[in-house]
């Protein structure tokens, strides 16, 4: 685990990189506070930032590596974890292969020697790496299936750069000539779905390698982007007499996946909230580790915190627990730093306690388990119940469906039936977009007047609906929220928000022999019985305790309406607004009316709540301030943690 920051020089000039790449290492020191240091050829620099976790005092990077005839052929900078490396050292063994290492890293690299870039295919784990090959004068980068582990990059007349965080090349822009103006269909993107949607960045010349994609880099040329992970969920039917071998599919590859992702030379704990994902991967945790320690956090504000259902559970698993409650105050002094953090907005105030917990855990141990990408592969959000409850409309032919729909829009807000008639009439494509929409194309001028119609979710959900025709309308949803929500808000925020903290954060549901169980389920096995992950609770039984067990997805409650609109974060929100330099991009006039009919709604009991268009454009005047005119300078702590734990 580490940040990693790499250049392959156009002009064969890497050694002019090597200072710069060495002090733009500051910038992600959190991300590996125990080692940091650059390595270079004649082509290539590479820095790292190493936070140790597996084989502590070797496994050093820039990680050389080379066949008897060729000596130091390869050079590999890499962040992540592999959690079957074990398994794959033996095979390579038994292939003739010799190693200088007992990590994780090495696998990598003799990995591909062997297998060249199908090598990804070999890898069960999280992952972004970049591998130098010194013959072929070939650089090969790549991320993992599901987009855990993030990689920026940016080419130019000088060369070809990557980072695990945006602000490396952002410090390096004037040395190789990066486009720092602002990408305005970006930024309505990041309105629209409250994320920075893949490949983009809120900077024109920095963008993203994609989940799933590995890429190839020769000097002097542009990267060639390849996809090697396509996600599927294939139309499937499943026998009675089945069920009961299907369910066991899921509890043998999640316990074993569980297992997997405890490999450590250092203490792992794990996130504990009040749903069964948490819980199932704490349970399961508990069985390698018996002192197990677990953590959740929560809120001074009644109904907004899940602390007693957390400790009740870890009662039932018979771990140890430790709580962080964030207050007010807390909160908004945080906010600032975290989304120094982020690189790019997230508009999900889920992060700030996230961010807390991820402090409080680092006290105590250096890697946690998390439960993250459950609801994704195994339908989980109660949104994929709606095409169950629109079967009618199927029936009824499309130019009736056109009418009824236009008489729906006629019809006055608040009529009983609207809502129906538009959703059911409405094709799945144009009715959902993941997760999260912040505006209204309406709503979305009034707060950024340049705003074009053209430029809008649909940009980011049409290509991935083109690859999904045909299948069942609740795997198309998971299928687009792999692509969109997942990879921009939760996988983001999960490795950002822990990684601020030196923390290393492992996902066993984003496993790839998770998935290859997941993604054969019918949709009678997700969605049943009146509840969400209906498998997934079946084969979680015998784990999790009973009152976990079908409890209703909430997701993470955060009191926005109620602090916008009150003493807490009223007024820190209006400085924001009046302060800011923005303007050129936001209405902030409009937006300080926001959120005084905010408030105004909340006192009164009636009228629009606008908390989360708010948190949207407070995020990004907040981003502003402290990215492009350098008003804001978050108070960034420097990380003194320990090397081993």
């Amino acid at each position: 685990m580490c940040g990693l920051l790499g250049l392959i020089a156009a002009s064969g000039n890497a050694e002019d990189f090597v200072q710069a790449t060495g002090s733009s290492l500051t910038c992600m020191r959190h991300r590996g506070p125990d080692e940091d240091g650059t390595w270079n050829d004649a082509d290539v620099v590479y820095g790292f930032n190493r936070l140790s976790i597996i084989d502590l005092a070797h496994s050093h990077q820039p990680l050389q590596w080379g066949p008897e005839d060729q000596p130091n052929r390869y050079a590999l900078t890499f962040n992540g974890e592999i959690y079957n490396y074990k398994e794959l050292r033996s095979e390579l063994k038994d292939k003739g292969y010799t190693f200088a290492t007992d990590g994780d890293s090495e696998t990598i690299v003799v990995g591909y020697h062997h297998w060249g870039r199908d090598v990804v295919h070999h890898l069960r784990g999280m992952f972004a790496f970049a591998v130098w090959d010194s013959v072929d004068k070939t650089m090969y980068l790549a991320r993992d299936q599901f987009g855990i582990k993030p990689l920026y990059w940016a080419t130019t007349d000088r060369g070809t750069l990557f980072a695990s965080e945006k602000k490396c090349l952002l410090s390096m822009a004037d040395k190789a000539d990066i486009d720092l103006s602002l990408d305005k269909r970006a930024i309505e993107h990041y309105m629209d779905l409250q994320y920075v949607p893949e490949p983009e960045s809120l900077h024109t010349g920095i963008r993203r390698l994609e989940s799933g994609c590995c890429a190839t880099v020769k000097p002097g040329e542009k990267p060639e982007v390849h996809r090697w992970f396509t996600p599927r969920f294939p139309e499937t039917s499943v026998n009675k007499e089945n069920i009961d071998s299907e369910i066991s599919k899921i509890e043998h590859a999640l316990e074993d996946s569980v297992a997997k992702h405890m490999r450590a030379d250092v203490t792992v704990g794990s996130f504990l909230s009040g749903g069964i994902d948490s819980t199932a991967i704490a349970a399961l945790a508990k069985r390698h580790n018996p002192n197990l320690l677990t953590f959740t956090t929560g809120f001074e504000r009644e109904g907004y915190s899940e602390v007693d259902v957390a400790a009740e559970s870890a009662e039932a698993i018979g771990v140890e627990h430790i709580v962080k409650v964030v207050s007010p105050e807390e909160f908004a002094e945080a906010v600032p730093r975290i989304i120094w953090y982020l690189d790019d907005p997230v508009a999900d105030p889920a992060l700030v306690p996230l961010y807390f917990v991820a402090a409080e855990a680092r006290k105590h141990v250096k890697v946690v388990l998390s439960g993250e990408g459950a609801d994704e592969l195994f339908g989980g959000y109660n949104i994929y119940h709606e095409p169950l409850s629109l079967t009618p409309f199927e029936k009824i032919p499309s130019f009736a469906k056109k009418g009824l729909r236009t008489l729906a829009q006629r019809l006055p807000d608040g009529v009983r039936g609207k809502s129906l008639l538009e959703r059911g009439t409405t094709p799945l494509e144009e009715r959902y977009y993941g997760n999260a929409r912040s505006f209204s194309f309406d709503q979305l001028r009034r707060v950024i007047p340049w705003a074009k119609k053209e430029w809008n979710h649909t940009d980011v959900t049409t290509p991935i609906y083109e690859k999904s025709q045909g299948w069942d309308p609740v795997a198309r949803m998971q299928h687009l929220d792999l692509f969109t929500w997942l990879r921009g808000d939760i996988l983001v925020k999960a490795d950002k928000m822990t990684m601020a903290n030196s923390l290393e954060l492992r996902v066993p549901f984003l496993d790839k022999e998770v998935f290859n169980v997941a993604q054969s389920l019918p949709t009678s096995m997700k969605l049943t019985h009146g509840t969400s992950k209906w498998a997934l609770r079946q084969a979680m039984e015998r784990i999790v305790p009973p009152h976990v067990l079908n409890r209703r997805k909430l997701g993470f409650p955060v009191p926005i309406r109620h602090w916008l609109a009150g003493d807490e974060l009223y007024g820190w929100a209006e400085d924001i607004i009046t302060s800011s330099e923005a303007g050129e991009i936001v209405d902030l006039g409009a937006t300080r009316s926001m959120l005084e009919e905010h408030r105004s709604s909340m006192t009164s009991g009636s009228g629009p709540d606008h908390s989360r268009r708010l948190w949207t454009v407070l995020a990004f005047l907040i981003w502003y301030g402290i990215f492009v005119d350098k008003s804001i300078t978050p108070d960034i702590p420097e990380p003194t943690y320990p090397v081993e734990m």
